[in-house]
């Protein structure tokens, strides 16, 4: 077991939604040593910075949480940009690291996304490759798949001590609320909040309300990603999810009445679904490092929230967008 207080973390992504989360929670654990570089500070798609970064830093342990990211429209507009950066950042940290020399443990972050489209419900880490994902996702998914392989296969040829966390869809506070690129729930907390300001009569929402998602508050992530940084020690896979499942439209309602829209719910079945169904076998992070969700959605769903009307009236106030937003 490591002792976190005394390695030296450097996060990628560190100024994203889980990276800051994880940071936060690493500093209060008493985590002295940890380094957040931001794209400014290296840019990962340029291999020669990533060597630079470990040079500088001297990190006996990276958590990589960057990554391009979005909802279901971000990509389907970007499959080919989310393959790529995806894929060359967990290639040039992963080859970097190695190269490096003086890692104690790489951790690699993944997607609930990578499992196939229909696989079977609850998802077990053993079926990752068992199909094609669900294809708005795919590529995302697929260069997720890639930096477990490469990490697995880097243990086998090189000894390198790589493990590889899946986590379900995340939110909290902090999330991105950009209509453009933002995932489910704090999508559908500011399409509710803002109807519910205006009076709007109704809110249109994407597909036809039949699938289901599960969801991990961030912070809950942040414990876990720090659990399995200082215990696991395997090759295989691990999933982090909070076991619970509920469908979008089971998913609309509640926020429409936790945001006060009493208007009509509209959904728009010309709009894709994404998968079926979602919900993972979470019986490994709790059996190799006791990991198990501790906040209710109800209560994950209302600081959500809180956190989004917070933002809003700061950015009525100053007349600017939170850069978190």
């Amino acid at each position: 077991m490591l002792d976190l207080l005394k390695e030296r973390i450097l996060i990628s992504g560190g100024s994203g939604f889980l990276g800051r989360a994880l940071a936060e929670h690493l500093r209060g654990l008493g985590c002295k040593n940890l380094f957040t570089p931001t794209s400014s500070d290296c840019n990962l798609l340029e291999r020669a910075q990533v060597a630079r970064m470990f040079n500088t830093w001297q990190p006996s342990i990276v958590i990589h949480t960057a990554a391009r990211v979005g909802g279901i429209g971000a990509n389907r507009a970007n499959p080919g940009l989310f393959f790529y950066e995806n894929t060359l950042m967990g290639l040039n940290l992963i080859e970097e690291a190695r190269l490096y020399g003086k890692l104690t443990k790489f951790v690699g972050l993944g997607t609930v996304c990578s499992y196939p489209k229909h696989a079977k419900v609850p998802f077990r880490e053993d079926e990752l490759f068992d199909g094609y994902p669900e294809e708005t996702n795919a590529p995302y998914g697929f260069a997720k798949r890639a930096q477990l392989v490469m990490l697995q296969s880097y243990r086998q040829q090189y000894g390198f001590n790589g493990i590889f966390l899946l986590p379900v869809n995340l939110y909290g506070p902090g999330d991105n609320f950009d209509p453009a690129s933002s995932h489910v729930i704090p999508a559908m907390i500011r399409k509710f909040d803002e109807a519910a300001r205006t009076g709007a009569k109704g809110v249109t929402l994407w597909g036809d309300g039949r699938p289901t998602r599960e969801f991990l508050y961030v912070q809950d992530a942040a414990r876990g990603i720090a659990l399995a940084t200082a215990q696991y020690e395997k090759p295989e896979p691990v999933n982090l999810g909070s076991g619970m499942e509920i469908s979008m439209f089971d998913l609309a309602v509640t926020l429409a009445k936790l945001t006060g829209f009493t208007g009509e719910i509209i959904w728009d079945k010309s709009m894709p679904n994404g998968q079926p169904r979602r919900r993972l076998d979470t019986s490994r992070a709790k059996a190799e490092f006791g990991f198990s969700a501790q906040t209710s959605f109800e209560e994950g769903l209302a600081k959500s929230l809180a956190w989004w009307q917070a933002q809003r009236a700061n950015t009525s106030r100053s007349g600017t967008v939170p850069a978190a937003c």
